[in-house]
């Protein structure tokens, strides 16, 4: 049975030491990427670990570097596999419509075919119809599917790599964090002091 999370709401994080704040990296965005979500989802997680030493705030600030790459993975690998979309279609559509052209109008036809091809991305009716005719001929969404994985494979197995690899690195900070907590760590504890007055 699922129980809620115990998170602790954003407006109650202790904030970070000020003398802390300037070791903070600027995040380092892509086009397209959104800052305001970006820092939600690091004021989120500083709550829910809630760091109360130097090691635990570095530690905690790589978790939010490395969950904001696991986001960014896994839209960059959804984004590969559109692209190759594009060129299964063009794939399928070339098996159906250049059987028996003579060689001297191949690449005319092939032209057309990618100019389908392209209509199936950018205009509605173009891919319904496309997509219509493809499946007349066996080449149902499961057969796309499978070309563009088979096309996309490398960049795909890229993607799937960084993808693991950041989320056993982000699983052991978190255990080191966890150590951190509860004393069992290997690492030095180091506190700040309050420089108030």
């Amino acid at each position: 049975m699922n129980a809620p999370f115990d998170t602790p709401p954003l407006d109650v994080l202790s904030p970070m030491p000020m003398e802390f704040e300037a070791l903070i990296p600027q995040p380092m965005l892509l086009p397209g990427e959104n800052l305001e979500h970006y820092q939600l989802m690091r004021q989120a997680i500083f709550a829910e670990i809630a760091p109360r030493s130097v090691i635990e705030w570095l530690l905690a600030i790589d978790v939010v570097e490395l969950s904001w790459d696991i986001q960014r993975y896994r839209l960059l690998r959804h984004k590969v596999l559109e692209t190759f979309r594009q060129q299964a279609i063009e794939r399928a559509l070339s098996r159906i419509d250049l059987v028996g052209i003579p060689s001297s109008f191949q690449e005319e036809a092939s032209y057309h075919t990618r100019l389908n091809a392209l209509s199936w991305r950018i205009a509605p009716l173009a891919a319904s119809e496309i997509e219509v005719r493809l499946a007349s001929y066996g080449f149902d969404h499961h057969a796309i599917n499978a070309e563009v994985y088979a096309q996309a494979r490398e960049l795909f197995l890229m993607f799937e790599g960084l993808l693991v690899t950041a989320q056993n690195r982000r699983t052991i900070l978190l255990r080191e964090i966890h150590n951190q907590h509860s004393g069992k760590s290997t690492l030095p504890h180091v506190r700040f002091r309050d420089r108030r007055p």
